[in-house]
Parts: structure tokens; C-alpha cells; sequence
């Protein structure tokens, strides 16, 4: 193992590991355009919360729009310094960052026309939790919101259960895992629970892959 790999932040390995090479260059290109097209289903708002940010990779996307001021928020203040380090300066003078738990953000009732979510709900595998986070985007929406996850349905979900069953089988332990598949059934009812109902969707490929990116509305 190198030096340089070994001195690395934790940070930059996450957002070296997730831009880097031409597989994930096309998947966050991919993500790029699902992103804007939810942009356009929710009316293309003018304020936006990106929670959590991350490593600021959607930035771009959401400076898109001329008149849109852009808010970020994440729970690690070194990721945002991160994301602040490598957005041009044209992007970084559009964004206001804050440290913040999308479970508590920082904002009054209304705050913004549009929560962005594209990098949580997949590492939530916890119902209850999830509507603690649909219940909180709720309360400072003041329009809509975004939300991007792993629902089934689809080709990569059945072979990820598969895989899963067969190694049970065989008496093989199934490691400790972040990223979790929810049922499409059940994310769209938590969504009408916490008060919201679906405008919009847009998969990352249709009846293949897990993403799927939802556009809900708090209003009507």
C-alpha cells in the first residue's frame, strides 16, 4: 500500500472511490441527468437544500439555474470543506454551507422551496427512522422534495436477494452492510404518512438497476 493511500482523510477516500474511473464517471453523469429532470418535475425551484451534501457532487447540477440560491448542509464539516475545496469558484460563491443532520436541520417551518436528497435513504434501513427524516423534510419544505433510493422491482434488487439467500443457504454469515433495498410498496406509503404525495419518478435504468428518484409535493 502506498504512503499516499495510507496518509489519506477517510473524506477523500469516500469521494476518491466514488468519482473516480470511467464506470463511475458515467454513473454520475447518469445521476446528473436524473437530478435535473426531478429539478424540472418540482418546477425547477429557486432555493434549495442539498442534504447531505456530501461530497458536493450535484453542486453543478443544482447551479444550473441561474436564479437558484443553494443551500448545503451535511453532519461532517470536513466533507463540506471538501466540497467547498473542489467546486469551481463560480459554484462555491452560489452555495451556503452548514454543518446539520437531515434528522434536525438548522431551518425554520417553509425554509426552502425544495429539499435535494440524493445520498441518504439508501443507508437507512430503519423504518422509523426514515420517517423521522420524511417527517423533519416535511416541516421545512415549503414545496417539494427529492428523494433518491434503492427500491425493488427490478433486476439488480432480485439478484442482490438471491445472492443474499444462497449464502444463508450455505451457512455463510452476510456481512454488516450500509446500503439497504427498500420495498417500493412501503417507501411510497411512509411517503403519503409523512404528508407527501408523489409527483414524479425517474429510475436510473428501468427494470435493471436499484435508483430510483422520487418527486414528492407537500402541497395538494
Amino acid at each position: 500500500m502506498s504512503e499516499h493511500t495510507t496518509d489519506q482523510h477517510p473524506v477523500q477516500q469516500y469521494v476518491q472511490r466514488h468519482e473516480q474511473g470511467l464506470a463511475r464517471r458515467l454513473s454520475l453523469w447518469r445521476d446528473a441527468q436524473l437530478a435535473r429532470q426531478a429539478l424540472r418535475d418540482a418546477g425547477e425551484p429557486g432555493l434549495v437544500l442539498d442534504v447531505p451534501s456530501g461530497s458536493g457532487r450535484f453542486w453543478p447540477v443544482l447551479a444550473e439555474h441561474s436564479n437558484r440560491v443553494i443551500l448545503a448542509a451535511d453532519p461532517s464539516t470536513d466533507m463540506l470543506e471538501i466540497a467547498e475545496a473542489q467546486s469551481s469558484a463560480e459554484v462555491r460563491k452560489r452555495i451556503r454551507t452548514f454543518q446539520s443532520s437531515a434528522f434536525s436541520i438548522g431551518l425554520s417551518e417553509n425554509a426552502v422551496d425544495c429539499i435535494f436528497c440524493m445520498r441518504l435513504f439508501h443507508h437507512v434501513a430503519d423504518r422509523e427512522k426514515r420517517q423521522a427524516i420524511l417527517e423533519e423534510f416535511y416541516r421545512v419544505t415549503r414545496d417539494t422534495a427529492i428523494v433518491a433510493l434503492w427500491v425493488d422491482g427490478n433486476i439488480k434488487a432480485w439478484r442482490r436477494k438471491r445472492q443474499e439467500c444462497q449464502r444463508l443457504a450455505s451457512g455463510d454469515s452476510i456481512a454488516a452492510r450500509n446500503r439497504f433495498v427498500v420495498c417500493r410498496a412501503d417507501i411510497e406509503s411512509e411517503f403519503a404518512e409523512a404528508g407527501f404525495r408523489i409527483i414524479g419518478h425517474h429510475d436510473f435504468l428501468p427494470g435493471y438497476a436499484m435508483w430510483r428518484v422520487y418527486v414528492l409535493s407537500k402541497n395538494g
